[in-house]
């Protein structure tokens, strides 16, 4: 059928090769400019369409659904500040090598530069955030217009995913109308039908691929590892789609070296936890302080061997102990990287390897056996780790009302702390499960206080910029793309920030369960120095704001339920634990989104985690420890 006017057949041709590209979903926003696109999209039945009203939720949205598929799911926006507003999403998504498509509707050319109504200049709006951009030409019925338009977009799909995966933008200008009225004489009936339908297919079939080390590179490198005694691999964040933990695993194995998996690896969770070295404790244990030869202090027993060798996969680990610890070892380090960028900002780093992580480590695998590492060298790092959980869960279990555990210098103990309630949802989630973890706490108490399992537990966050920003649209957007229960860990301030993404739960059908850490503010501070500065700290940093939540939970259907974790109110710290396991259980078990509000204190939840790692520090480095 012949299209009704240029802008119909131009747009049609343009999502045609989305969808032969692979595309099976787009997320669009109201607008005008934008109209051809978004009819061209919901004329498609092999095409999701998720609508969403904030352009910058609807961009977090799409980028949490590539971070969980690891394949890109295109925005839809009209000109002016809608394109603006997902510019924060496109610097996350380039920090974290998420894929995403920006397909910003425009006015068109002539209009640039005139004082028009919702015109702005929108060419290289995201600047070098993306990996390709182009300011597409007016839609043109010609065959080489429509021939060049299909290349584009299966260009940029492929970028998009490609070794070096991140934002891409086409800026799309159209003149009225927009909607798909026929326009007598506006489409040629001689058009050439490749052109004008597309080929069977993708119109250019693109072929993806990633560098890796030849075999002679390869062998040199395996060869250096199989003479190391004491070698670790670090697998920090992962990009998208992730980390093949049985890959991990199987170098671990050949090599003897212990493998410390960031929460957001995909390594640390799983069955391959059951027979192999995974160590999740480290942050509680490890710093600046304690790398070098006298780091063990004076006991004997209580010495501490700093590897000779580190693998290094993924992004940046979250855990800022275990970076500035790696960096003072000396080690040679090997910063293994897809794109053979730079992702080590302590500069510590010996070695950039230019490969493919997941297959790397397959492939070392098979030639780096034979030395097994020093038995020792493992038993160090399974004994630390279990030192550390030992004396988290007696924390947890310590009383109020009968003293428990003297952690705390007055003999008072710990309490329920926040790393505690990251503890009771990971305690409470069903296999499988997609957890999604909030900046800046949640994430570093994720990392902290949650150790392995073997339970399938996928577990997302934006590390790139780190910001609290779309938190809650990111989460929803990974739920969309799963069968699995979905559960967010966010900060008061975040999801106030991100409210409006709460509109995703009806609009795109997705399910929740939300678990709300309200400490009134913003908590991380609390470990900053500028904590002693008053009264700027409290007024300009916390930021106290003491919102109910409730009402908010009810403006958006989830049902709601709160846990006074606060130190007034908490009694026995294991009691409250057991009520946020069960009240997450509920939320798992019932239908619908959920809103639980765990009610804490960030000054006392943070002297807890000061407290915690005295004493971590202290079992397992001994009193000579720096």
């Amino acid at each position: 059928m012949t299209a009704p006017n240029r802008n119909a057949l131009w747009a049609g041709a343009l999502v045609d090769e989305l969808v032969a590209a692979g595309v099976d979903a787009v997320v669009v926003s109201p607008g005008s400019r934008s109209t051809p696109l978004t009819m061209a999209a919901a004329d498609r039945d092999d095409l999701r369409v998720f609508s969403q009203l904030d352009e910058r939720s609807a961009a977090y949205f799409a980028l949490g659904r590539a971070r969980r598929t690891g394949s890109v799911t295109p925005l839809i926006c009209t000109s002016g500040t809608a394109a603006a507003n997902y510019h924060p999403a496109v610097m996350e998504a380039s920090q974290a090598r998420v894929p995403l498509l920006a397909l910003t509707a425009d006015r068109p050319p002539e209009l640039r530069d005139s004082g028009a109504n919702q015109t702005a200049d929108q060419e290289k709006l995201y600047g070098d955030a993306v990996r390709f951009y182009k300011d597409l030409p007016e839609p043109a019925p010609n065959d080489r217009a429509l021939r060049s338009l299909r290349t584009t977009v299966g260009r940029a799909v492929a970028t998009a995913e490609g070794a070096d995966p991140g934002p891409v933008h086409l800026n799309v200008p159209f003149k009225k109308p927009l909607e798909p009225t026929r326009v007598p004489g506006d489409v040629p009936a001689d058009l050439d039908p490749v052109s004008a339908a597309g080929r069977d297919g993708p119109y250019v079939d693109v072929t993806p691929g990633s560098p890796e080390p030849g075999d002679d590179e390869l062998r040199a490198l395996a060869n250096e590892l199989s003479v190391v005694d004491r070698g670790l691999i670090v697998a920090g964040p992962a990009d998208p789609p992730g980390l093949d933990a049985e890959s991990v695993t199987a170098l671990s194995h050949a090599t003897g070296f212990p493998v410390l998996a960031d929460p957001l690896s995909n390594v640390r969770y799983g069955g391959h936890t059951r027979v192999a070295p995974v160590i999740g404790a480290y942050d509680a244990y490890l710093s600046a302080s304690v790398a070098g030869d006298d780091a063990g202090g004076s006991d004997p027993a209580t010495e501490w061997d700093d590897p000779e060798a580190v693998l290094r996969l993924g992004a940046s680990p979250t855990s800022k102990n275990l970076r500035e610890y790696l960096a003072g070892t000396g080690a040679d380090q090997y910063q293994v990287d897809p794109a053979g960028r730079w992702r080590e900002a302590e500069f510590a780093a010996t070695d950039l390897v230019v490969a493919e992580p997941s297959r790397l480590c397959a492939r070392l695998s098979r030639l780096a056996g034979g030395g097994g590492g020093d038995p020792d060298w493992r038993a160090q790092w399974e004994e630390a780790d279990r030192v550390a959980r030992e004396i988290h869960d007696r924390e947890r279990a310590a009383t109020g009302s009968e003293g428990g555990d003297a952690l705390s210098a007055d003999g008072d103990p710990a309490g329920f702390h926040e790393g505690d309630a990251l503890r009771a949802v990971a305690d409470a989630l069903p296999d499988p499960a997609t957890l999604f973890v909030s900046n800046s706490m949640p994430v570093r108490d994720l990392d902290r206080f949650v150790g392995p399992t073997t339970a399938s537990v996928t577990a997302l966050g934006n590390r790139g910029v780190s910001g609290i920003d779309g938190i809650v649209s990111s989460a929803l957007g990974a739920g969309s793309a799963t069968t699995d229960d979905l559960t967010l860990v966010v900060g008061d301030l975040a999801l106030y920030h991100d409210a409006n993404g709460l509109l995703a739960l009806d609009r795109c059908d997705v399910d929740a369960t939300v678990v709300l850490i309200n400490n009134d503010g913003g908590g991380i501070f609390h470990a900053l120095p500028i904590e002693s500065f008053e009264p700027p700290f409290t007024e300009s940093f916390k930021t106290p704001h003491g919102i109910e939540f409730e009402p908010m939970a009810d403006l958006h259907g989830l049902a709601y339920a709160r846990v006074d974790a606060r130190p007034e109110a908490v009694g026995d710290p294991a009691e409250t634990a057991a009520e946020l396991v069960s009240a997450c259980e509920r939320a798992r078990d019932a239908d619908g989104s959920h809103l639980i509000e765990v009610r804490t204190d960030a000054e006392s939840s943070h002297r807890t985690r000061e407290r915690l790692a005295a004493a971590v520090e202290e079992a397992v480095h001994g009193a000579g420890s720096d």
